[in-house]
């Protein structure tokens, strides 16, 4: 992102009982995706704060620059550009249905702020933090960076005596909750459309996925053909729902495609993973000393959680943190833990899939000279799906035909029509094994597979392990 510019252009502040006649000063940054980007005053009073400019200390795809070297964007860049989105979108639905859906300038305020603080509760290195760590470490703990989000966004309100409505200000909480809590309350909104514009947990069209999708995909150095500016130049209300033109329903499915293949090809990428596992051990071994986890409950000391803490462990003297360290060390020094193999769930064993761990490949290792402990195992049970799990997610997304048309519809009902060449299955489970060292690779291979004989009765992995890679030791 660029830096404010000098020149300041005079904007309304949208607030309950606020005079219209009254401005302050507005700026604008310039995105490398979506270009000059202007920030209202309100929406400007959060960002010049210390918790959301914490973002920037946020790599949005946390340690996949270690694989991928351009993937050094931030939260801060990505929640800049979800507000772009959110305003524009709300702008061009109030353009073309204005009158008849009755979207003022609180609604669109009300939506680019809900867009702006939809990750300011985000954890570092991006989801690793609250689906690998603090499962470890917390157990069945129902945290989430949604709800942190919310609880950080009534922090900075509280700390920085931010003048905004009670009711904008709920409902913007409300917005970002959207994706994981579908509330009575939301269900039946008045203007329950302007709650799928950010985070869609309706059917999971949004301008969140619209940005990062683009973002992350140049960040990678990777074609991208999804077109989100067909959808949000077609989309139309009805019934309180956002609807699309029935001929954009291959990019739709680009959409959930492009998102695919990116947690394919990018998100966990076996080295993208291995690095996971290791970060993920490290800040388990350094937390009882740094107190990681307990900064979770408390919005304004979680503030100063970002992904420096690798930094802190690292240059550390604390004997505490000397285990830590030494992980960390290897990450540096490119000693990561090893690949061993994976193999695809098969699709019919899918509905009845148990995540496997290391104990169920140290059950299945014959009897050899060396002996395998759970610790020298790392497993991932990695889930890529179209954003519905098993579940088709255009079964949930409602078209018209054309702008005259008053019916909605859904169109898998007349797939075959469509195209032949639409899947059939929504979701991949893809089971990897990494050795914690190099001698190891052997031994922990014939194990994982001795596992997948004892599961399915074949070998389900596709590939052999390199017999180089079988041979590796230390020096």
């Amino acid at each position: 992102m660029g830096a404010y510019c000098d020149e300041d252009l005079p904007l309304p502040v949208y607030s309950a009982g606020a005079p219209t006649n009254e401005f302050r000063f507005s700026k604008h940054v310039y995105d490398n995706v979506h270009g000059n980007i202007n920030l209202d005053p309100l929406c400007l009073k959060f960002i010049d704060t210390e918790q959301f400019q914490r973002l920037r200390d946020l790599k949005q795809l946390g340690v996949t620059n270690m694989v991928y070297p351009g993937a050094v964007h931030s939260r801060f860049e990505h929640s800049l550009g979800v507000y772009c989105l959110a305003g524009e979108t709300v702008e061009k639905l109030k353009k073309f249905q204005g009158a008849e859906l009755d979207i003022d300038a609180y609604d669109i305020q009300t939506v680019r702020l809900a867009g702006l603080l939809h990750d300011v509760g985000h954890g570092p290195f991006s989801h690793m933090f609250e689906r690998e760590f603090l499962p470890k470490v917390r157990g069945d703990c129902e945290w989430s960076h949604e709800s942190m989000s919310v609880k950080m966004i009534d922090h900075i309100v509280d700390t920085h005596h931010i003048e905004i409505d009670d009711q904008m200000l709920k409902r913007a909480k409300d917005m970002i909750l959207a994706s994981t809590e579908f509330s009575e309350l939301r269900s039946n909104a008045e203007k329950r459309f302007l709650y799928d514009i950010v985070a869609n947990g309706r059917n999971g069209i949004d301008v969140d996925k619209f940005d990062y999708l683009v973002r992350d995909s140049r960040a990678c150095g990777l074609g991208c053909n999804f077109q989100f500016q067909r959808l949000t130049e077609t989309m139309r209300v009805m019934d309180n729902e956002i609807c699309y033109r029935a001929k954009e329903y291959r990019n739709v499915h680009k959409l959930f495609a492009t998102r695919a293949d990116l947690h394919r090809t990018v998100y966990t990428h076996p080295k993208v993973k291995a690095i996971e596992l290791m970060m993920v051990d490290a800040m388990v071994k350094a937390n009882d000393f740094l107190g990681i986890s307990s900064l979770i409950d408390d919005p304004s000391q979680y503030w100063k959680l970002d992904d420096t803490i690798i930094k802190t462990i690292e240059i550390a003297p604390n004997k505490e943190l000397a285990e830590a360290r030494e992980i960390i060390l290897r990450i540096r020094r490119r000693q990561l833990y090893q690949f061993c193999n994976e193999y695809a769930v098969p699709k019919d064993k899918i509905d009845h899939f148990k995540p496997v761990t290391a104990k169920d490949i140290i059950c299945s290792q014959k009897h050899t000279s060396l002996t395998l402990k759970e610790e020298d195992i790392a497993v991932t049970n990695v889930k890529i799906d179209l954003a519905r799990g098993r579940e088709n997610p255009l079964e949930c997304i409602k078209f018209f035909k054309d702008y005259e048309s008053e019916e909605k519809f859904v169109i898998p009902e007349e797939r075959e029509r469509v195209s032949h060449l639409l899947p059939t299955t929504y979701q991949d489970m893809i089971v990897r094994v990494y050795a914690k060292k190099p001698e190891l690779v052997e031994a922990v291979s014939e194990a994982f597979e001795n596992f997948q004989m004892r599961t399915y009765g074949i070998k389900a992995q596709v590939h052999a392990t390199p017999e180089k890679k079988k041979r590796r030791v230390m020096m």
